[in-house]
């Protein structure tokens, strides 16, 4: 089995979605059925062919937690070796085009919300960001158009 690279947060969280899946939203589901089943005729009951539909999306987002918490490679951040962009490191860059700094963190793909700067390592700028240090520049082709960037600091 592949294992899951995530940081301690991100385990965290993930561990957090299942409890609250398992604990609060499973159990409100259950009671949505059986109030929908007690208004009688299931084939017209659009409560209860929603409520159905929705513990189907529920247990599949629990059995997708429950396998990615199992074959999690946590990696402790605060042990990296800062020299080299790498998994858990936050990065900064300055988009050489605009001038602008930015500061990303490279996550898993599970992990990555570019509004809180987590990008994926298997993103273009996450995999072109792997493996470089401080002054090295880069180049990648992005949505948007070929975009440049410089490593200012890597912490």
């Amino acid at each position: 089995m592949e294992k899951v690279p995530l940081t301690r947060e991100g385990y965290q969280n993930l561990k957090q979605e299942l409890e609250r899946l398992k604990r609060v939203e499973r159990p409100e589901n259950i009671r949505a059925i059986e109030e929908a089943r007690a208004h009688g005729d299931l084939s017209e009951n659009a409560e209860y062919a929603a409520a159905k539909d929705r513990q189907g999306f529920l247990e599949g987002r629990i059995g997708e937690l429950e396998h990615k918490i199992a074959h999690a490679d946590v990696i402790d951040t605060r042990k990296l070796d800062n020299s080299r962009a790498m998994f858990g490191s936050r990065v900064l860059v300055e988009n050489i085009d605009t001038g602008e700094d930015v500061e990303y963190q490279l996550v898993g793909p599970d992990e990555s919300n570019v509004e809180k700067g987590k990008i994926s390592i298997s993103s273009p700028l996450g995999r072109a960001l792997m493996g470089k240090k401080p002054g090295d520049a880069l180049t990648l082709q992005a949505p948007g158009g070929m975009r440049s960037y410089e490593v200012i600091e890597i912490r």
